[in-house]
């Protein structure tokens, strides 16, 4: 059973930085994709930020810049760096891995002065 457990968000000034990690567990594939998905109060669920097997990234147009994802693959472990944070960065975002989607529990991030 593949368990996602994510960490790191909290409340955060505008302009301000946040690292979220997420750890998998019970994989039994080597060959997987690990991203951040966010989804604000009335909207719908998007990509942040995935980061394929090969090691390829790819970003949600509103983030393109400002955060960074990474992946400790010895650890089962992505990672989300969030830097100039924006109040439209309000969400609780989540950790997924593929194939199939799973996904964690999620992690609120607050941006508000």
């Amino acid at each position: 059973q593949v368990r996602l457990v994510e960490s790191g968000g909290g409340l955060v000034q505008p302009g301000g930085s946040l690292r979220l990690s997420c750890a998998a567990s019970g994989i039994t594939s080597s060959i997987y994709d690990m991203g951040w998905y966010r989804q604000a109060p009335g909207k719908q669920r998007e990509l942040v930020a995935i980061i394929y097997s090969s090691g390829v990234t790819n970003y949600g147009a509103s983030v393109k810049g400002r955060f960074t994802i990474s992946r400790d693959s010895a650890k089962s472990t992505v990672y989300l760096q969030m830097n100039s944070l924006k109040p439209e960065d309000t969400a609780v975002y989540y950790c997924n891995l593929r194939p199939p989607h799973y996904w964690g529990q999620g992690t609120q991030v607050t941006v508000s002065s």
